[in-house]
């Protein structure tokens, strides 16, 4: 967590540093490249550390996690836009087209660098992952080897990566990350152009806004409630519930999105709660899989998938949507070849989940080598705890 707050930090630095001088690789390189960075191993770092105080709740957990990440940008926006307000008066966000300075913007990136250092560096030195006997109170680690799915044994990193399971769970995450995307990207030209009337759309620019803001919520909500329901009913069928409910809501949206105005917000926002849960459920899924003992590099290495789907997603639909004309400008037909491969995507990555299995006993870890493993974090951690 101190290393992801260097990063993310000297990131915003960097970046403010290049729109200073008017540097646009300087932009690239801190905001980008070396905060991106902070950013991989901040998202990592709190999640796997949370499943190992709650063994009995992974879910929970993780949901709650990484609901704090995708929530933080109701948080940040709002605050980014009024400190560039009172660093450029000339600037008023409620007045559409108006844009601060580069003053402005630079200002904002050395004011929350300063931001992010306090709250970042707080919760890294705070942290601590439990002891190696610890269990929460009532919970009987013995139960967890009647539930399907979910092992008491551990696969290092480098053997995750080596079986299927680890690979038919990256095709779940990139297919259902690559669907989620396909809607979040072009949420407000798409409610516009699915309610067009000649010229004219029923549905105005600020009404657009308040879906973004709503689906955004529905995000958040999600990667909560359902990674929660996932420690009842079980990873496996969470995602049967993702991926095969999200194949019926996208050939809804398709067929009846344009029919009226309530189909369209509440199947799109079902869609994205699905996105956001896919999320919050995958470390703990990962974990189900392979056990604690690695588990935040296994997570590291599985969100190669989100990389790879939020290049994928994009390119898919503004690929199809540039092919019709400009979003904004189009109709609700020009929207259903991309939307019908959505569903096509969500059909290989449910296929891919119903052939995922518990990892063979060939790629466990033996006692010996996880209890060494164990035994030199928490002496590590005791040490930068004197520091």
């Amino acid at each position: 967590m101190f290393t992801s707050a260097v990063f993310w930090v000297t990131g915003f630095l960097v970046g403010s540093l290049g729109i200073y001088t008017e540097q646009l690789w300087l932009l690239y390189l801190g905001y980008g490249v070396i905060g991106g960075i902070g950013l991989g191993i901040g998202y990592i770092s709190p999640v796997s550390t949370l499943i190992k105080w709650f063994p009995d709740r992974p879910g929970l957990a993780t949901g709650m996690a990484i609901m704090g990440f995708g929530g933080g940008a109701l948080i940040a926006s709002p605050l980014s836009r009024q400190l560039m307000s009172w660093y450029d008066p000339g600037y008023d966000p409620a007045v559409v087209g108006t844009t601060p300075s580069g003053n402005a913007v630079g200002g904002l990136f050395l004011t929350l660098a300063a931001l992010y250092a306090v709250f970042m560096m707080f919760g890294a030195f705070i942290v601590r992952v439990p002891a190696a006997d610890w269990k929460p109170a009532g919970f009987d680690p013995a139960s967890v080897k009647s539930k399907p799915m979910i092992t008491t044994e551990n696969v290092s990193a480098n053997n995750a990566i080596k079986t299927p399971q680890f690979w038919l769970l990256w095709t779940v995450l990139f297919c259902n990350v690559t669907a989620g995307i396909g809607i979040l990207e072009q949420a407000a030209p798409m409610i516009q152009d699915f309610f067009r009337n000649g010229e004219t759309s029923t549905v105005l620019a600020a009404t657009a806004a308040g879906f973004v803001g709503l689906l955004s919520l529905f995000n958040m909500a999600g990667r909560f409630v359902w990674s929660s329901t996932s420690d009842f009913i079980g990873r496996k069928p969470i995602y049967m519930v993702y991926l095969g409910v999200g194949i019926i809501l996208y050939v809804i949206l398709a067929t009846l999105g344009s029919s009226a105005t309530w189909i369209f917000v509440i199947t799109a926002a079902i869609i994205i709660s699905f996105y956001g849960g896919g999320f919050a459920t995958v470390p703990a899924y990962l974990r189900d899989l392979f056990g604690t003992y690695q588990v935040g590099a296994i997570h590291g290495r599985l969100l190669t998938a989100w990389a790879a789907a939020g290049i994928a997603g994009p390119l898919i639909v503004n690929g199809v949507l540039d092919s019709r004309g400009t979003p904004g400008q189009l109709v609700a037909g020009d929207y259903r070849p991309a939307l019908f491969i959505m569903v096509g995507l969500l059909a290989v990555g449910f296929i891919a989940n119903l052939l995922i299995k518990p990892v063979a006993s060939k790629w466990h870890e033996s006692k010996e080598a996880v209890e060494e493993f164990t035994h030199e974090h928490h002496t590590e951690e005791e040490r930068s705890a004197v520091r």
